[in-house]
């Protein structure tokens, strides 16, 4: 179990980034739904609250138990993220056209959030059971099928948003394990070829339709390109400085639909400008570079792995947010980690950090 010990090689400097962008994305949550008079969402930022304390109690259990015991009991992890996506797909709660929440007093569990650590916990443990310098043919296809599978089923749900956070956390710990940049330019040649067939049995029709929208979001501007085109707006609004906490017109007027979401750092950006950008993107480079500092100081490839594992989706979403908020990606739905409205996310990304702090604690340990 935790040695008190320990909690002198604790990376404090990392938690408190972590926690700088949790308060700030509360904020920016209560901004755009604490208004009395929009009593549907007046008290989501008290619900993020709750959020936060859960994951931090999950952050607590994911920083005490060894990193190697959890690696040990990874298929079990796996097999029980397997189990609640089977359950979601038959049991699950269906809104939206999605069937992916099971419910709960606080708010609705996603279990797909919480995939990509068990994910990550196996897919480490694999590749650092190698004993070869790079990863075998069979290291490749035993974690491709290990990550479609989870895949397959969140597509079904469908969440392709979510799905396509699991394809990093093997592709970034394969490139550290050893992968041959051959071998990825396979891969990258094998998607491209496969494009065509994707979107013609693949994609749903809503789904190419947000694909034709990105391209073009001006061919529908009430419509379908009308989420796009006001997070481009709110973003531009914000000029250097901003209009003030809870004075941004985009965000305050709801013209901009679910701010408090995936569009959280346009709301950021209407109401703080381009140095309140800037400040939050700091922190996000800090966390990055602080959890590559971890990766490259564990002490074994099993820690490696697993902290390169959790980065990778975090690091992805991160990008992919910010880009789609500035009209650079399709909209998918992609939360900003740490800041967007989202138990489960929350509670999954600081379970995340859990277990990076977890390798850079025990990086002295035998």
């Amino acid at each position: 179990m935790f040695n008190r010990r320990l909690y002198r090689y604790l990376d404090w400097p990392l938690v408190a980034a972590v926690y700088a962008l949790c308060v700030i994305g509360v904020l920016m949550i209560y901004s755009t739904t604490g208004d009395a008079t929009r009593a549907a969402t007046a008290r989501l930022f008290l619900v993020q609250i709750y959020a936060i304390l859960i994951g931090t109690a999950a952050f607590v259990i994911c920083l005490s138990v060894d990193y190697r015991s959890l690696a040990d009991r990874a298929h079990v992890l796996y097999m029980l993220a397997l189990g609640t996506l089977l359950y979601v797909l038959v049991f699950g709660v269906a809104r939206g056209g999605g069937r992916r929440w099971i419910v709960l007093p606080l708010f609705n569990l996603q279990p797909s959030e919480f995939v990509k650590l068990a994910l990550a916990l196996l897919l480490a443990r694999l590749f650092a059971s190698n004993v070869q310098k790079n990863p075998t043919t069979a290291n490749l296809v035993i974690g491709g099928l290990l990550t479609g599978v989870p895949l397959l089923l969140i597509m079904i749900q469908p969440d392709l948003g979510t799905a396509l956070t699991l394809v990093p956390v093997l592709i970034g710990i394969a490139y550290v394990g050893g992968m041959r940049l051959r071998v990825a330019g396979v891969l990258l040649a094998l998607t491209i070829v496969a494009a065509p067939a994707v979107w013609t049995y693949a994609l749903k029709d809503y789904q190419k339709a947000r694909v034709v929208t990105f391209l073009d979001p001006w061919r529908d501007p009430r419509g379908k390109g009308y989420q796009q085109i006001q997070a481009q707006i709110t973003v531009g609004a914000g000029g250097l400085w901003g209009q003030g906490f809870r004075k941004g017109t985009q965000g305050q007027l709801n013209f901009l639909p679910v701010a408090h979401n995936d569009f959280i750092f346009s709301v950021l950006a209407e109401e703080h400008g381009f140095v309140g950008v800037l400040s939050v993107l700091g922190l996000y480079l800090f966390i990055v570079v602080r959890s590559l500092d971890t990766a490259r100081h564990a002490k074994d490839r099993l820690g490696t792995y697993l902290v390169v594992g959790v980065l990778s989706s975090f690091t992805f979403q991160v990008l992919y947010n910010i880009s789609m908020s500035a009209g650079l990606a399709i909209v998918k739905g992609i939360p900003l980690p740490l800041m967007s409205y989202g138990g489960s996310s929350m509670i999954a990304t600081l379970a995340g950090f859990g277990l990076v702090l977890n390798v850079r604690m025990r990086r002295f340990t035998n």
